[in-house]
């Protein structure tokens, strides 16, 4: 049996659930998020607890039964208290600040990188060296976050870029002492 499948996911207070078909929505404080349901994999609420059970023991089927519990729990935990990703700034002269709804980063090009806030995020900037990145769902926190990482990835040598706030760069040495042992 999985180990992770067979846990049952507790309902918190104001939180309901519904399995209809092969979707299950969650509904909480913060919003309304619908995870699927392989197939082989069945789903029900009971008594504040939502619970999985598999049809067979096919190695697809077992590897469905965690899947389907992770992405359940993680509706759960996104409609109760919500995901946020951060991210820092390392580099003169590189910042970014919220310009409305539009994220504006000066990363060392010869134009700023605007990006827009997608549907159901808020991106803040506290400081002009760090990004937060909140929502309901996990997965699109993620994604986003990547994106914006992506306009300007950690170097190699100098560190300089956009990380993850607990990510850690490591350096290269360079060129030091190429002449010695001519």
């Amino acid at each position: 049996m999985s180990r992770v499948g067979k846990n049952p996911i507790t309902l918190p207070d104001g939180v309901t659930a519904v399995v209809k078909g092969d979707q299950l929505t969650v509904k909480g404080s913060k919003g309304e998020l619908t995870s699927p349901i392989p197939a082989g994999i069945s789903a029900s609420v009971d008594e504040g607890a939502i619970v999985f059970a598999r049809a067979n023991e096919d190695k697809q089927t077992r590897a469905f039964h965690g899947l389907a519990r992770a992405l359940a729990n993680n509706s759960v935990q996104g409609v109760t208290s919500g995901f946020k990703r951060e991210l820092e700034i390392q580099g003169v002269g590189y910042r970014a600040q919220m310009k409305g709804k539009t994220l504006n980063m000066q990363l060392g090009f010869s134009h700023d990188v605007d990006f827009p806030t997608p549907d159901g995020l808020a991106i803040s900037t506290p400081d002009q060296t760090h990004i937060v990145i909140e929502g309901i769902d996990k997965q699109q926190v993620g994604e986003v976050a990547a994106q914006i990482r992506r306009f300007r990835p950690p170097d190699a040598y100098k560190g300089k870029g956009i990380r993850y706030s607990d990510e850690i760069v490591r350096t290269k040495v360079g060129k030091s002492g190429a002449g010695v042992g001519a």
